[in-house]
């Protein structure tokens, strides 16, 4: 984000015909900050982390710093895109966005919801594409960027809880997710998850299975796996130099751990998605 611009922030307006510079340059890679998308109308396909999510008219996604992703399919009528630097989001937002153990999911956006998104962005753009020298310019952007991370928030927090406050289980597994992103490569063990939030570890484990029907050592394990996955993908790092980024001196352990949880070795997940 910093190499392409200082303040933290782009944004895009496409219409029918036009494409954003990412679709035409950018294979397969991953970046350091959020993306966020809205697709009026047309069509569009992404590959996530391994999964295909498929955009239809009115939908609204995003990204997350250090997902892998590449288009695979793009017919956009109209629609934004915008690039956001982490710090810019407000924790309760990143909670949102990040507290999801599943990978996240489209949201069908109605029609005043679409609107609202709609007429905040072309605010925003219009701002964006302004003069820099003009009084209150960076607070003035930053303050419509607010305005439509919070619409997009709460989506996302309505869509998944409803309206009424997260319940105690939701509210320890968004936790959980977060510690487990911040320490995958150095904490495996749940009940070291359960110390750091006060909790036992058989109610940290009752809290998952009840918000995501899996337990703690399942996510566990699929977070860090995810992570290789993508080292595979994305990096030329070997399997004994990934399995030591992840935390793992023995790297043929690693190698077996990878093999059950995903169905293949390192080198055969390598050979097949890059193919």
């Amino acid at each position: 984000m910093q190499d392409r611009c200082n303040i933290g922030l782009e944004i895009k307006h496409f219409t029918p015909g036009s494409q954003p510079k990412e679709v035409e340059t950018l294979g397969v890679h991953r970046d350091d900050h959020y993306l966020f998308f809205i697709l009026r109308n047309g069509s569009a396909s992404l590959m996530v982390d391994f999964n295909e999510v498929h955009f239809a008219e009115s939908s609204l996604y995003y990204l997350l710093p250090g997902q892998v992703h590449q288009p695979t399919r793009y017919n956009m009528g109209d629609g934004w895109f915008v690039a956001v630097d982490a710090p810019l989001i407000p924790p309760d937002y990143r909670m949102v966005f990040e507290g999801q153990l599943r990978l996240q999911q489209l949201y069908q956006l109605n029609p005043q919801q679409l609107e609202e998104c709609h007429n905040v962005l072309t605010l925003l753009e219009n701002k964006y594409n302004s003069n820099e020298d003009d009084a209150f310019y960076l607070p003035v952007i930053h303050s419509l960027l607010q305005s439509f991370l919070g619409m997009v928030a709460t989506c996302y927090c309505n869509a998944i809880h409803g309206s009424r406050q997260l319940l105690r289980p939701a509210q320890l597994s968004q936790q959980f997710k977060k510690l487990l992103t911040e320490n995958m490569r150095t904490l495996k063990s749940p009940s070291g998850y359960a110390i750091k939030l006060n909790v036992s570890e058989s109610y940290l484990n009752e809290a998952l299975k009840k918000t995501t029907g899996l337990s703690v050592s399942y996510w566990i394990m699929q977070e860090v796996v995810l992570e290789a996955k993508r080292l595979l993908y994305y990096s030329e790092l070997n399997t004994k130099q990934i399995a030591h980024n992840l935390g793992y001196d023995d790297h043929t352990y690693f190698s077996r751990l990878f093999k059950r949880v995903a169905g293949s070795t390192p080198l055969e997940f390598r050979r097949h998605y890059r193919k």
